[in-house]
Parts: C-alpha cells; structure tokens; sequence
C-alpha cells in the first residue's frame, strides 16, 4: 500500500515537471516553436491555437 502511494506521487511529481517545461500556448516562444515544427505534424488544436494567437494578434 505505502510502496502504491509513493509511486503515484512520484508519477504526479514527473507529470507536473514535464508540463512546466511546455511554453504557454499563445506566447512568442510556443508561436515559434510550432513555426519550427513541420505542418503535418500539427493537431487541429495547435493549429486553432496557432491561427488565434499567431496570426491574428
């Protein structure tokens, strides 16, 4: 039980640190960041996002 509960904080604790290495959506770093990534590799979210915070500031 002890070893369950430790895995999992230590799984939330990776989680959170890989999030927190993302540029927020919309800033001048993530516009850049999928300007460098290739197009068909975007999902419809990024692109939607891309076209809201990008292109049409």
């Amino acid at each position: 039980m002890k070893k369950t509960i430790t895995l999992a904080l230590l799984s939330t604790a990776l989680i959170a640190t890989l999030a927190s290495c993302t540029p927020e959506v919309g800033s001048e770093e993530w516009c850049k960041n999928l300007k460098d990534k290739p197009k068909g590799d975007w999902t419809v979210n990024e692109l939607t996002d891309f076209t809201k915070h990008c292109v049409f500031k």
